[in-house]
């Protein structure tokens, strides 16, 4: 893609024009974001919010522990509600990009601002992406493997045990990763360019959700490649002790923003 090309507006009235990307597109953006992250950092800010949230989940689940089969679905879940957390990262890449300061008293910039209502919005789509997905998980694991003392299954070590020694469990595995799939599949579909467009100023709500799916669809290879780069940043990010998640959230929230300004023609 030329200089030309990426800075060419679509015609007027007419919907978001989307571009044909490659993987060399995605090497930019992550390299872009690790540009961004140097400058601006941010792994403070995702500690200060990370560590309360596991802790608070990790005593929940310490209290009643028949929570436990929802504690892997709502680790894993969190890359679901990725898209409305980032939202922060988009703008200040967004100000640093446009030449303007691009300080951290502009983090929640679009959730005061004019784009609030459509952020907002789309946070509420994925919120009930998240809902659906531990509803899902839930039924999988009572179906398979079930816990309380009517399943058998009582504690965390008798769950663990459950899960990783049994047919039931290695079920409850298959079944919860295809599920999980299915779920993470949706969420990159529908917020793949949505987030940035919206805290851009550049759509409603329904106009980036359709250009993020236009731009799936026009790039199915690339987005998938897009999908496994990120899960698995986010796989290493857990290790150790999810403390390296404090570098990947921000890095691939800056390089989504990059990536969006390569797919859609603003």
């Amino acid at each position: 893609m030329t200089l030309s090309e990426a800075l060419t507006p679509p015609a007027s009235g007419a919907p978001p024009a989307v571009r044909h990307i490659d993987s060399s597109d995605l090497d930019w953006a992550l390299a872009e974001g690790w540009k961004d992250f140097r400058a601006r950092r941010g792994d403070i800010l995702v500690l200060a919010l990370l560590y309360p949230v596991i802790g608070f989940v990790a005593a929940a689940m310490t209290i009643d522990d028949r929570l436990l089969p929802l504690f892997f679905p709502l680790v894993a879940g969190v890359s679901i509600l990725g898209p409305a957390a980032a939202a922060g990262f988009y703008e200040i890449a967004r100000r640093r990009e446009a030449g303007l300061d691009s300080g951290w008293m502009h983090f929640l910039d679009p959730f005061t601002g004019r784009t609030r209502a459509s952020l907002l919005t789309l946070t509420a789509g994925l919120a009930i992406l998240f809902i659906g997905w531990l509803g899902a998980a839930s039924l999988i694991a009572a179906a398979t493997i079930g816990f309380g003392p009517t399943s058998g299954v009582v504690g965390g070590a008798d769950f663990i045990r459950h899960v990783l020694q049994t047919p039931q469990g290695w079920t409850l595995i298959v079944l919860g990763n295809l599920v999980g799939l299915a779920f993470a599949c949706a969420t990159l579909a529908l917020g793949l360019t949505s987030f940035p467009m919206v805290v851009d100023g550049a759509a409603d709500p329904w106009t980036a959700v359709t250009t993020s799916l236009r731009a799936v669809r026009e790039n199915p290879l690339v987005t998938a490649a897009w999908g496994l780069r990120v899960a698995g940043l986010l796989v290493l990010g857990c290790l150790p002790a999810f403390m390296g998640l404090a570098i990947v959230l921000p890095v691939l929230g800056y390089a989504t923003w990059h990536l969006y300004t390569r797919l859609v023609r603003r």
